[in-house]
């Protein structure tokens, strides 16, 4: 995006509202990974702690979840990618 044409002021409220909203979907994505791994691993509440096999599913299930989600970012940005260079073809 272009914002050349907003002063100073209009600029830096639109990075707060661009953090605003990355680091909400931060914390939705965080929550979806907590509540996955959870309800797919940790099965023994007779323990306060996590069993050797509940702690390796919890991490199995967490790298998972981050791979899948760095290759739908990576994924995105290459849609995006295609998207701007064909506007500026359209442009040009």
């Amino acid at each position: 995006m272009d914002f050349t044409g907003l002063s100073n002021a209009e600029q830096a409220h639109i990075n707060k509202l661009v953090e605003k909203r990355q680091f909400q979907g931060f914390l939705t994505m965080y929550g979806k990974l907590v509540e996955k791994c959870f309800n797919t691993c940790c099965n023994d509440f007779t323990s306060k702690s996590l069993s050797s096999k509940e702690e390796q599913c919890v991490n199995n299930c967490a790298e998972k979840f981050m791979k899948h989600s760095e290759r739908v970012s990576a994924r995105f940005a290459e849609m995006n990618a295609e998207i701007m260079s064909g506007q500026k073809n359209m442009s040009g």
